[in-house]
């Protein structure tokens, strides 16, 4: 059984998400405030983390940076904070996804299965060496990129590009990682670099461009790889 751990001040809130999660077999433990939190994740060990930012002891962010001190657990978070500078705040001290508030509980639960099936171990190290999209194919091993059986010329800095948005497929990506990533750890406000290279990622790989499919935009936040 897949173990989640709610954290949210909003009793409402933490009563709807431990009811949809039971209705759908998932151990739910609960926190309302950060301390809490990491006591729990300590002794129960969650194989995901649902995070609201405004606790009423600490403020979100230290929560996720506790628990990257010692664990990869995926950790949700869920907040009405909107601004793009928040949320990639949180991104950037280790949250794996970010739904604002108010959420669909459809989306929120998909986003939640999406981040245990990238946290679950990876067979060797060889899980999704190859992954295959409608449009093209790409193999990490042998860093090739397949479109309608011809292989496709990728600059080194588009590869790598791919390579990072690839590996983390349906996670969001922050700016500032990718920045760091691919261009070094001096990078971090560049976000035109990105913007030019997204767009000729999309030129060489997606049917359609203008409205990519595979390589989304997160306004303000990043950008996030879908198979």
């Amino acid at each position: 059984m897949t173990r989640v751990l709610v954290v949210d001040d909003e009793p409402q809130i933490v009563r709807a998400l431990v009811i949809n999660l039971k209705a759908r077999k998932y151990e739910v433990d609960a926190a309302h405030d950060g301390a809490t939190a990491l006591e729990l994740a300590a002794a129960r060990h969650p194989d995901v983390v649902v995070l609201d930012l405004g606790l009423p002891d600490m403020d979100g962010v230290e929560v996720i940076r506790g628990l990257r001190g010692w664990t990869r657990v995926p950790i949700l978070v869920l907040s009405a904070r909107h601004s793009s500078d928040e949320k990639v705040l949180a991104l950037d001290a280790g949250a794996d996804d970010y739904v604002t508030k108010p959420f669909g509980m459809d989306e929120l639960l998909a986003r939640l299965r999406a981040a245990v099936r990238r946290a679950e171990p990876a067979g060797g190290g060889e899980q999704d060496v190859m992954v295959e999209t409608e449009e093209f194919t790409v193999d990490l091993a042998a860093k090739k990129v397949n479109r309608g059986g011809r292989d496709v010329r990728l600059t080194p800095t588009e590869w790598h590009l791919l390579e990072v948005l690839v590996r983390n497929t349906g996670r969001l990506v922050s700016q500032r990682q990718l920045l760091q990533e691919v261009w070094g750890p001096s990078y971090g406000t560049e976000t035109n670099y990105l913007r030019v290279y997204m767009a000729q990622l999309r030129r060489k790989l997606e049917a359609d461009p203008s409205h990519p499919k595979h390589f989304v935009t997160e306004a303000g936040m990043g950008y996030r790889f879908e198979k």
